[in-house]
């Protein structure tokens, strides 16, 4: 368990409490991966690094990355430390809370070591600034057969290859040939493909478009537009996410750290509680899963303890109680 920053170690008490009530057999190991300094790099903490190595499946809060120069993003050294290749964002409308959309079912897996996140900057002269966009087949070949394995897992019939080859021909048009490839594979899955552009109109207008498909892009098109699915079911808060690799998977809220109520027992559990139900499933432990997420949607369609980012004025006590009555 990283507990995280802000709200983190509250949210995090939350998820113990309910696995606790539910009798998941899982034992937690809490760490604190706040960076140190190796050799002029930023790194994890070697008893972090350790845990993270031996357990190979880790929950995660939110983490705090000052905004500046010089530092160096937790969340993406996460993700190289441990080579986490693909990230898994399934975005669900949840009944009983209203938004302009009530049928959103959207699974989007994103490629997540390189692309325009690779980190390759520099400046060329004063004013002046180039941004490398690193595009590999290894990295293209890996996420795309997991994307096609996901669709197969979960009973999905198509996968949507979502790029902009007709701009970015060499790098974008690299990921969309190896994906193709990819796909001859599996003969008992569709394949499309389909320009971000075109996929962010249509999933605003009618998000059933993409209730069939599993979507798989290079990784700031995944930033982008799983945050923008998020947005149609009721915002981060509501939204789980899981970041596969070959030598460890870590599940996490993407929502912010919330400084303003950290603290202050109003923080909304619903993120890190359903990326835990997504790390249950990826451990096999379906049963539990199963009861736990019908627990927390149950809860909130009840609309008694729904926490003030939901309209509500529960507290994140009451909402953790009333889940675990919900068991």
């Amino acid at each position: 368990m990283i507990p995280g920053d802000g709200i983190g170690p509250e949210i995090s008490i939350s998820v113990k409490k309910i696995f606790e009530a539910d009798k998941v057999p899982i034992v937690w190991e809490d760490v604190n991966v706040t960076p140190v300094l190796k050799n002029g790099k930023t790194a994890i903490p070697d008893e972090a690094l350790h845990s993270i190595n031996r357990n190979k499946v880790a929950l995660k809060g939110p983490l705090e990355t000052p905004i500046g120069k010089g530092h160096v993003s937790l969340n993406l050294t996460l993700r190289r430390t441990f080579d986490l290749f693909a990230n898994v964002r399934p975005c669900k409308s949840i009944v009983g809370y209203k938004t302009p959309f009530d049928n959103v079912d959207t699974v989007l897996i994103r490629e997540n070591t390189e692309g325009e996140y690779s980190g390759i900057e520099h400046t060329v002269v004063d004013g002046v600034v180039q941004s490398i966009k690193l595009i590999t087949e290894e990295a293209s070949r890996r996420v795309s057969e997991y994307a096609f394995e996901y669709a197969r897992s979960i009973g999905r019939k198509k996968v949507t290859i979502v790029h902009k080859a007709n701009i970015q021909k060499q790098a974008d048009g690299l990921f969309l040939a190896t994906a193709m490839d990819v796909s001859k594979a599996y003969p008992d899955i569709t394949v499309e493909d389909a320009l971000l552009d075109r996929v962010c109109l249509q999933i605003v207008q009618d998000p059933t478009d993409f209730s069939d498909t599993v979507m798989v892009m290079p990784n700031l098109y995944g930033d982008i537009l799983s945050d923008l699915g998020a947005g149609l079911i009721g915002g981060l808060g509501l939204t789980p996410s899981g970041n596969i690799g070959r030598k460890a998977s870590i599940f996490e809220s993407v929502h912010g750290t919330a400084p303003d109520i950290a603290g202050k027992d109003l923080a909304n559990p619903t993120a890190l509680l359903l990326s835990s139900v997504m790390m249950l499933r990826h451990m096999k432990l379906e049963p539990h899963a199963d009861r736990i997420q019908k627990a927390v949607l149950k809860t909130i369609a009840e609309g008694q303890f729904r926490t003030g980012d939901l309209g509500g004025k529960a507290t994140n006590s009451a909402f953790t109680d009333a889940v675990i009555r919900n068991l």
